[in-house]
């Protein structure tokens, strides 16, 4: 098949692996793995893709390749990876792979300045070149531009960011402190708000966009830091296998031993927020060594430190130090933001016990006395006014109209609770206060534009999801709906506008499962809302009204669906599943409530607002202001966090929109965080979930890069002459063009803009530097292009110049020409009479030549005829003697001339009556002749009349025979029409039940690919349960199933070889029938599969003229006749003649003057040789079975021959033709090779033979 080129198919593991093609099945492609020779599998057609000629050969861009499809963008992406190179780009769009491992020079200060200013494409992909561009987009177009990292936990966003943040500040800074302040927050940040999760050592806890802005000369000026969810529950609680924020280790690793005396500090196993998870550090085997062993943990002491090439705990400390130095903070706001922090660290070690009292209360532990103390002193509170604000809640009282105030006990649990919540809200106004002061250290005065990088927590999906990761989930919902918006859908609409014609790609819109999140009053938000407002809120109440009023959508279901056995055993009031773009992920609702409020009771919240330590008190300052004059002391406020958040998430959204795009897509390798390790099939999925796949059918026809005419011409129109300056500026950037030498096809005009294809952004960037030097130097181009154009033109003048020269030198010479004419006139008119005569005895000299062939003729008295022709021919020249030596006149002249005319009259009725004699004899003999040939004429016509009257009969009858054909087809049809029109509703029911299943089956997909994903790190996979037929297919499928059962025959396991051998050798007419049927329907299911993954910019092949194909294409298949009809169809000899042009010739040929003709003899249904005759071409011509893959693969009933008038003509008349191009010939070297298959031109030519 397909010569043996290799493909890509698919493999549970590696994404894809390469093979060849060894049969075609019904919708499947049988395929042989290249390194398991011997081993065959079936494969779906539409996840077969061709590959490159070369596997182990990459690009920089994947739009360089010549086929453009997911497996080659995996392979190309996975060769990179394996020599180092993770940077890879499609289009203007940059994937990076986590390398998880240093490589050498490729962030450093040289390469950094080797990809300032220089054209993207022009160097190696790096993130350094998206900063690079986004920075010259800002520059040329006066607009501020975002680029956006996504990518799952552990894909390399935050690095990636700060690479970006670096690169700017390095390049385009002014040299002053603010740039090395923008550079060193980000640590400061990573310490507050990153921790180690089982995905990533280094995981951002919260989403930020930092905006680096820029004056009017285009250089740094300052920053803003704006962040959104923090995940609080992290400060209270962490997995086995995780860390709370990195902030908690540093202090306690690298804290100097005054501090750590001073706010009471201890190894992180004697605290409750850090003991529950991993209470190992970050180190290498030197600073393991320098941490005092009172600060380990008996499990960092068992196991040894965590190893990360970016994190030490130690190290980070004294770093983190330097930093806060540098953007501006002192020791002593240094000093207090640590007592925060372990002030957090000790409130959580207060332990709770039951009061023992008949108030069903509780007290504090007396062994938590000390930690109490501590506490209180490091937040500077009252040790007694935090015990009983920890103990007690206080409430309004309003009995027999006195109002007051009671205290009400709390129970152990409400306590931890209180506990907890007031830890998690000291912490978070912490964490507020540091991106506050972060901002306060790179203050701006005025910007002109900026540049936001978007690095916030990519998909997540865990054993056990929260309240946290549906927030994630949700944002993330909304970016991949703008990266299509700004990728997808306003790219094609832009094409549409300026009219450059790029066909249409489909996405998948995820408008309905953001909808299902935001939706007012309906939405998930807004109905948890409404939960936390009522008296008694509760999760499982919550998740019941979720369930009951999407009952019915798509993207909901219950946890009892999941792919995954630990989500099998949630309640259905426990959770719920979201199925999202990147998979369906179960949320396990408990603590949604608690985590949706961001309110502190009101007895706790007064408490620390009445700080007696100032940095304490100023982290709560604003909270009387946002509270609720309504609320009452001793109720709890409410303050959503997931309004606040979508809130957030509207502006950012709005934010990035009003700015150019850029976008980074962060891939992970593989789940265990270690290097050189490429899972194929890990990575596919991320490709496909971020909207790669997408994005490449996009570029097959589009164009990345454009720019306005007017912004390319006023750009210049400061360094342009004043004679350049009269050009428009549409006209002005075509010169440009022509001056850099661009080919055509490597750009496209639209109305306003000009479009780049990619690949061409070398190109595109060229024309766009800014820089005065460079802007001259094109300027300069288009001018010498100008001059040159100009130089042709004197050119061309000179040559006109030259021509009418000549025109004046041909002039002369026809006048002399004309003066030579008037000259002979003149002497004529003189010798006229003379002349004259003599014109008159040399025709009649002439005539003498006549005499002598009618002489010739003659058969009788020849001799004496000649005697008196010479004895005129002498007489004649002796009057032309005497004319030219005397002077005659015209009289003279005329009377002499008559005499020789009598003479020359006389002889020649002697001669005319002799050879009149002798023609009559030869007249006689030639009517003879004739009449025999008449006889014979008459004969023949007669003949061929009969022959006409028998090719008319059997015309008439071909007519009668299609129009009764017509007449039962209309019958047929009538009769469909009747039936269908019965069960139209049920069908409209049965397509759109098949629409919603289709839909499901493709999520089922997406969400099994996430379930294998999440089983292969930590849970087991639920097998997968193999659904009936009748709810797998659809109502037409079903129909052919139950028809493919009812036949005598199971084709559908046959091998193609094998159907084919069956044709060529089996005597069971009905067996025969069968086989030829399955048989051309899977010729159609490969030529459909060999169509759409043909090359780029390759004419499609066509073994049948375009009305065949268009008739089969728009109406449906015929149903398959009864097995009795289809054998006397068998017995049928058929022959059709149509117009036929190949591709590529309609446009060469546009009046259709070299039209070809189109022949095909119908064995039966199915074609048995076909033949295709074109102008100044040899004929085509093709038999069954030799040349199946050329000849047209439809029924005779599904071209539609038979109703096209005038298509069909005799038998004879084919085999005129089929033998005057040679077809006998080739027919018989067909048979003796025994490549033809029998039919009943094979089996006549056999009885001739014989």
């Amino acid at each position: 098949m397909e010569d043996g080129k290799p493909v890509w198919a698919p493999h549970p593991t590696e994404g894809f692996q390469l093979g060849t093609i060894v049969d075609i099945g019904a919708d499947s492609l049988t395929i042989e793995p290249l390194k398991q020779k011997g081993k065959t599998f079936l494969a779906p057609v539409n996840q077969v893709f061709p590959a490159e000629d070369d596997p182990n050969k990459h690009v920089e861009d994947n739009c360089s390749l010549m086929y453009l499809n997911e497996a080659t963008l995996l392979n190309n992406v996975r060769v990179r990876y394996s020599k180092d190179k993770i940077y890879t780009y499609v289009a203007n769009i940059l994937i990076a792979v986590n390398p998880y491992v240093e490589i050498p020079k490729l962030y450093a200060p040289e390469t950094i300045k080797q990809y300032q200013g220089r054209s993207l494409g022009t160097l190696p992909p790096h993130v350094y070149a998206i900063a690079d561009k986004a920075y010259r987009d800002m520059k040329v177009l006066k607009m501020s531009q975002s680029i956006i990292v996504s990518g799952e936990s552990g894909a390399g966003k935050t690095e990636n960011t700060k690479f970006v943040l670096r690169y700017l500040t390095t390049s385009y800074g002014t040299g002053q402190d603010i740039d090395e302040r923008i550079v060193e927050a980000n640590p400061l940040l990573e310490a507050f708000g990153n921790a180690k999760t089982v995905r990533n050592n280094n995981s951002s806890r919260f989403g930020k966009f930092v905006e680096i802005h820029f004056n009017e000369k285009n250089a740094v000026v300052g920053g803003f830091v704006s962040h959104y969810l923090l995940e609080k529950s992290r400060i209270t609680r962490q997995g086995q296998e995780e860390r709370n924020y990195h902030i908690f280790y540093r202090l306690c690793a690298g804290a100097p031993e005054d501090i750590r005396q001073t706010f009471y500090l201890s190894s992180p196993d004697t605290y409750r927020y850090l003991n529950r998870g991993c209470t190992r550090y970050f180190a290498t085997k030197e600073t393991d060594k320098q941490i005092l062993q009172n600060r380990k943990s008996p499990e960092h002491v068992k196991a040894g430190p965590l190893k990360d090439p970016l994190l030490d705990d130690q190290g980070d400390y004294n770093r983190m130090s330097v930093a806060m130095k540098k953007i501006g903070l002192d020791d002593t706001e240094k000093l207090d933001l640590f007592r925060v922090v372990a002030g957090v660290l000790h409130l959580g070690n207060v332990d709770f016990e039951e009061a023992g009292s008949t108030s069903g209360g509780c007290t504090i532990r007396s062994q938590s006395g000390q930690t109490l103390e501590h506490c209180a002193e490091l937040l500077g509170l009252e040790e007694e006014d935090l015990r009983v604000s920890l103990t007690t809640r206080v409430m309004n009282t309003s009995a027999g109209g006195a109002k007051g105030t009671i205290k009400v006990p709390l129970k152990v649990e409400q306590a931890n609770n209180a506990r907890d919540a007031l830890a998690k809200t000291v912490y978070s106004r912490l964490f507020d206060h540091v991106v506050t002061r972060v901002n306060q250290c790179f203050p701006f005065e005025s910007s002109a534009h900026f540049i936001g990088v978007l690095d916030i927590a990519g998909f997540e999906y865990f054993e056990h999801n929260s309240f946290e990761q549906f927030c994630i989930n949700y944002c993330n919902e909304k970016l991949q709906q703008f990266f299509n918006e700004r990728i997808l859908k306003e790219e094609q609409e832009l094409y549409d506008k300026e009219g450059l014609g790029v066909n249409e790609v489909h996405y998948v819109d995820n408008q309905d499962c953001i909808d299902l999140v935001e939706a007012k009053l309906v939405g998930i938000l807004d109905i948890l809302d409404e939960e936390n407002r009522l008296p008694q809120p509760s999760d499982q109440h919550f998740t019941e009204m979720v369930h009951s009023k999407h009952k019915d959508h798509f993207r909901l279901t219950v946890p009892r669906k999941s792919k995954l056995a630990v989500h099998r055993n949630v309640r259905d009031d426990e959770g719920f599943i979201v199925r999202h773009f990147a998979g369906a992920v179960c949320y396990e609702t408990t603590k949604f409530v608690e985590k949706n409020n961001d309110a502190l009771h009101m007895s706790l919240e007064c408490l620390v607002s009445e700080s007696r330590d100032r940095f304490v008190r100023e982290l709560f300052e604003n909270s009387n202001n946002t509270k609720d004059s309504k609320q009452k002391a001793g109720k709890l406020s409410f303050i959503s966090v997931g309004n606040k958040f979508k809130t957030q998430l509207n502006i950012l959204l709005d934010k990035l929109r009003s700015t150019g795009s850029s976008f980074i897509r962060c891939v992970k390798p593989n789940l265990k965080m270690v290097s050189h390790q490429f899972e194929g099939g890990q990575i596919l999925s991320q490709l496909q979930c971020s909207g790669m796949v997408s994005v490449l059918d996009l570029m097959q026809g589009g164009f990345p890069s454009r720019a306005p005419f007017h912004e390319l011409y006023n750009m210049y129109k400061q360094y342009m002459p004043a004679k350049l300056t009269r050009l428009d500026p549409r006209l002005f950037c075509k010169a440009l063009f022509k001056a850099l030498g661009l080919n055509e096809k490597d750009y496209k005009f639209g109305l306003t803009k000009v479009f780049f294809r990619p690949g061409k952004f070398s190109e595109f960037d060229q024309i766009m530097k800014s820089d005065p030097d460079h802007l001259a130097e094109l300027v300069q181009c288009v001018n010498k292009w100008l001059i040159c154009s100009r130089w042709k033109k004197v050119q061309w003048c000179a040559l006109s110049v030259i021509k009418l020269k000549n025109k004046i030198l041909y002039r002369a010479s026809a006048c002399i020409q004309m003066q030579k004419t008037v000259r002979m006139w003149l002497c004529r008119r003189k010798h006229k009479p003379r002349i004259d005569g003599l014109v008159k005895v040399r025709n009649l000299k002439t005539r003498m030549a006549k005499f002598n062939e009618v002489v010739a003729g003659l058969k009788e008295g020849q001799q004496e005829m000649l005697k008196q022709i010479q004895e005129l021919d002498a007489s004649i020249t002796a009057l032309m003697i005497k004319i030219k030596s005397t002077v005659m006149t015209r009289i003279e002249i005329d009377h002499e001339h008559q005499a020789l005319v009598t003479r020359s009259q006389q002889l020649l009725s002697a001669m005319q009556k002799a050879k009149q004699e002798e023609e009559e004899r030869e007249r006689l003999r030639r009517i003879q002749e004739e009449m025999e040939r008449e006889r014979k004429r008459r004969e023949e016509e007669e003949q061929r009349r009969k022959q006409e009257e028998e090719d008319r009969r059997l015309k008439a009858e071909m007519e009668v025979k299609r129009k009764q054909e017509e007449e039962e087809r209309k019958k047929r049809e009538e009769e469909e029409r009747r039936l269908q029109a019965e069960m139209e509703v049920q069908l409209e029911a049965e397509r759109e039940e098949e629409a919603a299943r289709q839909a499901v089956l493709e999520q089922e997909r997406r969400d099994r690919e996430l379930a294998m994903r999440i089983a292969q790190s930590e849970a087991e996979l639920i097998p997968e349960d193999t659904p009936d037929a009748a709810l797998r297919r659809g109502p037409q499928v079903q129909a052919n199933k139950a028809a493919a059962d009812a036949k005598k025959y199971e084709l559908s396991k046959w091998k193609y070889a094998e159907l084919r051998d069956a044709i060529n050798t089996s005597c069971d007419i009905e067996l025969l029938a069968a086989c030829r049927e399955e048989f051309h329907r899977r010729l159609k299911v490969y030529h459909a599969w060999k169509s759409k993954n043909k090359k780029r910019n390759a004419d499609s092949e066509q073994r049948a003229p375009k009305s065949v194909t268009d008739y089969a294409q728009q109406n449906a298949a015929p149903p398959i006749p009864a097995r009795q009809h289809e054998i006397a169809m068998n017995r049928q000899q058929r022959y059709f003649r149509i117009p036929f042009i190949r591709p590529g010739e309609e446009y060469k040929d546009l009046q259709a003057k070299k039209k070809g003709w189109w022949y095909a003899h119908f064995d039966g249904p199915w074609i048995a040789r076909q033949m295709e005759l074109h102008p100044d071409k040899h004929p085509i011509l093709l038999v069954a079975g030799k040349d199946d893959m050329e000849m047209c693969e439809l029924s005779l009933e599904e071209t539609g021959l038979t109703r096209k008038r005038g298509a069909e003509i005799l038998a004879r008349q084919f085999e005129e033709i089929w033998e005057r191009c040679g077809g006998m010939q080739y027919l018989r070297s067909a048979i003796e090779s025994r490549q033809a298959r029998p039919t009943y031109a094979t089996a006549m030519l056999q009885s001739m033979l014989k």
